[in-house]
């Protein structure tokens, strides 16, 4: 069988479905992934197939863009990833695994060419009463504010992929449908989705409909052999745990400001640090300080104190995996709802907002995360129970029981 997963976004958007995909390979499936041109390298080393979709065009202008441009920038994104993701389905598969993004996309694609589709999430994106939509990153607002405004978050995704929905009909030979009918459409069907995240961040919601399953996170491939490299070893064998301080794909152009205050912190508290470059662009010099570039998380943050992240939800499940406690300083869309997340499990601080980090608050909340033990002690914990899911494994079963 050929299975198409198809993904669109960040590194951390795509990152986790190298792995699912290297498990499906091992269990004898035929495997492709539909993404951007920059993540070729990771898909290809995983050993699937690579198939390309249309990149996100960048920002124009100068400025905070308004949300209104934002919106019409998203629906013509995702209007060329329709066309384009069509392209990748006429090459050849006998089922979609659907990404939150593809998802609204993917269903049309199934309906005109009768190729059966799974959902392969993230994010918990239903309704429930259980919190707030993860896009928000508000506050509770009790179970049934929860649940009117997780159905208001969906309607506005629905918007966004409008003009794309219609166009993409109509080449397909569909008749008319708008976004949320075809949402509510797979909602009765019970439409099967498969969550990649672990229930010590997020326990399934009772209030689900049948059909959405947690099955545990999706780790990125790392080759079997892979080390770190001998600079980072070094520098781990020459003093105590480092604190680890990276942004991801997050914080573009705020490199400078961003590693003034992680030096300043690290100093104030009197740690050593690893600072990893990403999208940032950190970097500081010193005895006390290194700078990375891409190093797999699962090698190293078992070897750090503590580590200060964006918050992303692989990064987020990477710390707890490997027992570390962190400080979340979330950026923005899905993180400010993981940092919450991951406050609340004890095995991070607060989460300290990116707008409102200084050195001063990092400083402190590094003192109380590596000095005290409630932090780490709360980190050992969830570790251990990440380490009895197996996300991928569950993600084949389910597959195959699927696919019959």
């Amino acid at each position: 069988m050929r299975i198409l997963i198809a993904a669109a976004g960040s590194r951390g958007d795509i990152a986790p479905f190298t792995g699912l995909g290297a498990e499906l390979r091992r269990a004898g499936y035929e495997v492709a992934l539909a993404t951007t041109d920059a993540f070729a390298p990771l898909v290809r080393e995983a050993g699937l197939d690579f198939r390309g979709l249309p990149a996100r065009p960048r920002a124009e202008g100068g400025g905070s863009p308004g949300k209104r441009r934002l919106m019409r920038a998203a629906a013509q994104f995702v209007t060329e990833l329709g066309h384009g993701f069509a392209d990748a389905v006429a090459q050849g598969t006998d089922l979609l695994l659907l990404s939150t993004t593809t998802a609204p996309l993917g269903w049309h694609l199934a309906e005109a060419t009768g190729i059966p589709a799974v959902g392969a999430y993230l994010q918990p994106t239903a309704a429930t009463g259980d919190f707030p939509p993860v896009v928000t990153g508000a506050r509770s607002l009790g179970r049934p504010g929860n649940r009117t405004a997780g159905r208001l978050a969906l309607r506005m995704a629905d918007r966004v992929y409008t003009r794309a929905v219609t166009e993409l009909r109509g080449d397909l030979g569909l008749p008319p449908l708008a976004p949320h009918g075809m949402r509510r459409r797979q909602e009765r069907a019970n439409w099967p989705v498969l969550h990649g995240f672990s229930t010590a961040l997020v326990p399934r919601p009772s209030d689900w409909r049948p059909g959405l399953d947690v099955v545990g996170t999706w780790w990125p491939f790392v080759a079997a052999g892979r080390r770190l490299p001998a600079e980072v070893e070094d520098f781990l064998a020459a003093g105590p745990r480092p604190v680890f301080i990276g942004f991801g794909s997050m914080a573009a152009g705020h490199g400078q400001r961003l590693s003034e205050i992680a030096v300043r912190a690290l100093r104030q508290a009197g740690l050593r640090g690893i600072l990893q470059t990403g999208s940032a662009g950190l970097a500081a010099d010193g005895d006390d300080v290194l700078t990375i570039g891409d190093t797999p998380h699962e090698l190293l943050f078992p070897r750090v104190a503590a580590v200060v992240h964006h918050a992303g939800a692989g990064t987020t499940a990477a710390g707890l995996r490997a027992g570390a406690p962190a400080v979340p300083v979330p950026v923005t869309a899905d993180q400010p709802f993981w940092a919450r997340r991951l406050a609340a499990t004890g095995a991070a601080t607060a989460p300290i907002p990116f707008r409102s980090l200084t050195a001063d608050r990092l400083a402190d909340a590094l003192e109380r995360v590596v000095r005290r033990q409630g932090h780490a002690r709360a980190a050992s914990v969830a570790a251990r129970h990440l380490a009895t899911e197996d996300g991928a494994g569950a993600a084949v079963k389910a597959v195959a029981r699927l696919t019959g």
